[in-house]
């Protein structure tokens, strides 16, 4: 194989939500390697805290091909819109990269982030009849999955105990939009 057809990663935009369907189409065809990292994370809702699971660069995925051999068989491919290039070039990425994002994820290139929940976190209670309500967390208690807050409700501070699945850091991550 010459030099100018080993493989090199590229960006590919999707087209959008569609992550996962060009993932998907672009794993069919040989010689292509795909990484399409994903974000897990919880969001509130009325009946609570519940998981979710979205694209870490909403619209984008990474594909590693000969780019010869390859290219329109994978700007054609279900799903992709285009591959990313700066004027007459396409946009190589470095393993480096790639690599440093795979360190992130798991297996099925998913991050978790996790709310991060301690002592002094301002929370938002989720779902129940506090639903939406803020508070400060004042303790978290061993072994049960429960903790203790404290809460301004209607002008005076009260604790009260949760389940720990009950309440959301008040501050989302950046990243779990």
């Amino acid at each position: 194989m010459n030099p100018a057809e080993e493989p090199h990663w590229y960006c590919l935009k999707s087209q959008p939500k569609h992550e996962h369907i060009a993932a998907a189409h672009l794993k069919l065809i040989d010689g292509v390697e795909v990484f399409a990292p994903r974000l897990r994370f919880q969001r509130a809702t009325q009946q609570g805290a519940r998981w979710y699971e979205e694209a870490m660069f909403p619209g984008y995925l990474f594909a590693r091909f000969p780019f010869a051999e390859r290219h329109k068989e994978i700007r054609y491919s279900a799903g992709v819109s285009t591959i990313l290039r700066f004027g007459d070039q396409y946009a190589m990425l470095d393993d480096a990269i790639i690599d440093g994002l795979r360190d992130q994820t798991d297996p099925q290139h998913v991050a978790l982030i996790a709310p991060e929940v301690r002592e002094g976190t301002e929370v938002k209670i989720v779902g129940a009849a506090l639903h939406g309500i803020e508070a400060v967390v004042t303790q978290v208690l061993s072994g049960r999955e429960r903790i203790r807050i404290l809460i301004n409700f209607f002008g005076r501070q009260m604790t009260a105990e949760l389940q720990r699945p009950s309440v959301l850091p008040a501050k989302r991550h950046p990243l779990a939009a």
